[in-house]
């Protein structure tokens, strides 16, 4: 099949954002090296992201929307958004936020990276990856917990907590996303480590990770918890 993409945008209570990151999007669509579309998976938001949603998808054909009946945690809206997109023709399939903490500019980047390997990362934690507007205590908590798994996973990766990357179609068949059980940001420590497990090539890409201006971070304590108690499970399951 040829090359195209798709990008997985999941949302929750995201109104203020999604316009201006569907749009930033679509800038770079002109820059990248082949076609691809957008998927947003909204959680049936209070806010009306759902509704506005659909009005972009009205408004550009390369917008497609899947409604879930409410919120279930961010790696059910990934997994539901990757079984969307290989039940069609991607080749490469995208995972980021929807609030603009991760450049959109970078997209072409990632997908010129996967030309040499499965699984695209956009790493903060690389020579030349940073982080603007953080507080001392958000930078420990997200470098603690890179490092963490990745001395408890033997993860020959940087930003194993990161959620800006690029699948190779075959990786997501591969990992049998049935067996994915984290439901917070373990989400994207788990599906990393079962590429590197499985026998994938894992790149890191430099990104510059921008926190949001608009809205409330999704991140809690439960979230946290959640990765510090799953990173040793994964360890013992293989």
């Amino acid at each position: 099949m040829p090359d195209r993409f798709v990008i997985v945008l999941p949302t929750y209570n995201e109104r203020d954002n999604l316009e201006r990151v569907v749009e930033a999007i679509g800038a770079e669509r002109a820059r990248t090296p082949f076609p691809g579309d957008v998927l947003v998976v909204d959680d049936a938001s209070p806010d009306g992201t759902g509704e506005l949603a659909d009005e972009l998808a009205a408004r550009h054909d390369w917008v497609h929307v899947l409604h879930r009946p409410g919120k279930r945690g961010l790696g059910l809206a990934y997994v539901h958004g990757f079984r969307w997109a290989l039940e069609r023709d991607y080749t490469h399939i995208l995972e980021m936020d929807a609030d603009l903490s991760h450049p959109p500019e970078a997209i072409p980047r990632l997908l010129e990276a996967a030309a040499d390997a499965d699984l695209v990362l956009g790493s903060r934690y690389v020579s030349g990856g940073r982080i603007e507007s953080w507080g001392a205590l958000r930078r420990f908590v997200s470098r603690a917990g890179s490092l963490y798994a990745q001395a408890l996973l033997a993860a020959p990766v940087h930003d194993l907590t990161g959620g800006f990357k690029c699948y190779r179609r075959v990786v997501l068949e591969r990992i049998d996303l049935d067996a994915v059980s984290a439901r917070g940001y373990a989400f994207q420590i788990e599906t990393t480590y079962r590429a590197l497990h499985a026998g994938f090539r894992v790149v890191e890409v430099p990104i510059t990770f921008v926190d949001r201006t608009v809205g409330a971070s999704k991140m809690s304590k439960t979230i946290v918890l959640e990765a510090v108690w799953r990173v040793p499970l994964l360890r013992l399951r293989r």
